[in-house]
């Protein structure tokens, strides 16, 4: 009887710190936003939103404080093809500010009969860009091999940087395309001739 007794006390003492822990987390709201009230600070409000008609908040997106909305470059894209098969961009050019992340698709197929290996080259005009123009992703990084006919696309992630001259309002890049372990002739080479010596005192 005794050992039951000491089990409904103990149970009874828990139940009591459960609620208090309860209250006492109930009571928090309340009790900070009486602070707020009294301090005049609320963290919970910095970067925060108020919906429209709903009386709730949302977080802010932040703003990238990396793009220079005050400038706008036209940016060209190009495309060459060293061989039989289609490449080209899915757009002739975009306008970006320096600092954001622009996105363009290349399209590749293979009108051959055979499989081939290519990979492709960059090059930009003015040539002082090139130093500005940032590749998160490009399939140039990359050598790729087609099956006869199959037709792929392929991404050009980039970012301009912002110290990019002010001079510059229009940047073109061409990309040239060749076959990777194609059968290049090797450049010729000058023939070399031989002249007799000179017989001496005759």
């Amino acid at each position: 009887m005794g050992l039951r007794h000491a089990n409904l006390l103990m149970l009874r003492k828990l139940a009591v710190v459960a609620l208090g822990m309860f209250g006492f987390g109930y009571a928090l709201v309340p009790l900070y936003l009486a602070i707020c009230e009294a301090t005049g600070i609320n963290i919970l409000a910095l970067g925060e939103k108020e919906l429209p008609g709903s009386g709730t908040a949302r977080m802010a997106a932040p703003q990238n404080s990396q793009v220079d909305l005050s400038r706008t470059i036209t940016v060209e894209f190009d495309a060459n093809a060293r061989g039989p098969w289609q490449f080209k961009p899915m757009q002739n050019s975009i306008q970006v500010h320096p600092g954001e992340m622009a996105t363009v698709m290349y399209e590749f197929q293979n009108v051959q009969d055979r499989t081939m290996s290519a990979q492709a080259i960059p090059s930009y005009a003015p040539h002082q860009a090139a130093a500005h123009f940032n590749k998160v992703e490009c399939f140039c990084f990359n050598q790729y091999t087609l099956a006869p006919g199959e037709k792929k696309q392929w991404p050009v992630v980039f970012v301009i940087d912002k110290k990019l001259s002010k001079d510059v309002n229009t940047i073109t890049l061409s990309y040239t395309f060749f076959e990777v372990g194609s059968r290049t002739p090797p450049a010729p080479t000058a023939a070399v001739t031989v002249m007799p010596l000179a017989k001496v005192g005759t």
